[in-house]
């Protein structure tokens, strides 16, 4: 379903000034939680190098994680981000509470603060005031280097900029989408717990719910954490540019590939609230794919897409 120029032209909200000089750190309390979900990942990935040179693993475990990568990932990309953020479809309230659940097991904060931060960067994408961009650490190798640290992952250890919840108070009036947000840590122990089950279980031994445990779980987190996070980074450094916009977003084929579609980011910032980011013939878009699939079976409407001749007006 294609919606008015009108509509998709729109600009974002006008930027006000931002007066603060340096961003705050978070208090030590949150800033040893958000080490934890950095680190003990990355931990994950060597223990699962290590029991990959052991040959303690089975088949299991890498379908454990590519089943949680693709669902987890999906709860991000179909959900947190062009269902709840962008509202490029409709959907039914059983479809929602799953995406926001799958989401949240992706350890990426609470379903709220996620949303209202990705419009803040939209709000101010690469101009002072975004919470992670590239670009706002001045000229030279080495800030470019700084600042992708800061795009990457260094962001997520400074304060949340101030009046974060005017971005969310459509949502807020959703109870659904309270709770869900609400209950952030029990989906995290869900998604941790979930595959170390299941490899206990289809294997009935102690080892296979270890290795599901570090593959379904903390390995998958890493690989979902690092992919998201290069959308932030390198989605905004390297990459073709091929439609007018004020900012440095670009479209990276790998995490295009990665990211299910999300690599596309410099069509989504071109077209903010269409459901499909991949709107060039060759640029595969696994989430909108899905999204077509619930369309076809009537789980979705309301799929919001570009013109074709809105397109071609945007186009360098």
């Amino acid at each position: 379903m294609s919606v008015t120029e009108k509509e998709m032209l729109r600009a974002t909200p006008t930027r006000p000034q931002v007066t603060s000089s340096m961003p705050q750190k978070l208090p030590v309390g949150a800033r040893v939680t958000n080490w934890l979900a950095v680190i003990l990942p990355l931990l994950g990935l060597v223990i699962a190098a290590v029991l990959w040179s052991l040959r303690a693993w089975g088949w299991l475990d890498l379908v454990l994680f590519a089943v949680l990568y693709f669902l987890t990932a999906l709860g991000i990309t179909l959900g947190f981000h062009r269902y709840f953020t962008h509202r490029s479809f409709d959907t039914y309230p059983f479809i929602e509470a799953l995406l926001g659940v799958l989401g949240s097991m992706s350890v990426q904060g609470p379903l709220l603060k996620w949303v209202a931060l990705h419009r803040r960067h939209h709000q101010y994408s690469d101009q002072p005031g975004d919470p992670h961009s590239p670009h706002l650490c001045g000229p030279g190798a080495l800030s470019v280097l700084r600042g992708w640290w800061h795009a990457h992952v260094g962001w997520i250890f400074l304060a949340d900029p101030p009046g974060l919840h005017r971005y969310i108070t459509d949502l807020k009036q959703s109870r659904l989408v309270r709770t869900i947000s609400q209950l952030f840590p029990l989906w995290v122990l869900v998604g941790l717990l979930a595959p170390a089950v299941l490899g206990g279980l289809l294997t009935g031994t102690w080892l296979g719910a270890v290795t599901g445990f570090v593959w379904g779980g903390l390995v998958r987190i890493f690989a979902v954490h690092h992919v998201t996070w290069s959308i932030n980074s390198i989605c905004h450094l390297w990459g073709a540019r091929y439609y007018r916009t004020d900012d440095e977003s670009r479209d990276n084929w790998v995490f295009g590939i990665l990211g299910l579609g999300e690599g596309w980011h410099h069509s989504h910032h071109a077209f903010p609230t269409s459901a499909r980011h991949g709107l060039r013939w060759w640029q595969l878009d696994i989430t909108y794919l899905v999204l077509k699939l619930l369309e076809t079976c009537k789980l979705a409407w309301n799929v919001r897409i570009p013109r074709a001749s809105l397109i071609a007006v945007r186009q360098l």
